[in-house]
């Protein structure tokens, strides 16, 4: 999952202003004739940050999305830097993993 914070250009110290300012700045650049996907990633990362009380439950209970096998390539030094992740790295990662979400996928049938 890409930051909010690196999705509008702005650091974490960023006051509300500087926010809206980048948002409206890249929904200028990206509109949603142009590119929908990106359109949204912007407007949903505005409105995870956009004011205080969004930024501290943001920093609070956003979870990083992760793909089980980007997780372990990682975990196992496959990555593009071919550097290991540390342990404690690791099992933070893995316990944000939905088990049920994981043996779905393991179990879905071809259709």
């Amino acid at each position: 999952m890409i930051s909010p914070y690196r999705i509008l250009g702005v650091p974490e110290q960023a006051t509300d202003a500087d926010i809206k300012q980048a948002y409206l700045q890249r929904v200028k650049d990206n509109p949603p004739d142009r590119d929908p996907a990106r359109f949204r990633e912007i407007q949903e990362a505005f409105e995870a940050i956009k004011d205080q009380d969004r930024r501290l439950r943001h920093a609070l209970f956003a979870m990083p999305r992760v793909e089980f096998d980007t997780l372990l390539a990682q975990a196992f030094g496959q990555s593009a830097t071919g550097e290991t992740m540390p342990v404690d790295d690791f099992l933070k990662l893995a316990s944000t993993l939905t088990i049920e979400k994981s043996l779905a996928q393991l179990t879905k049938t071809p259709s």
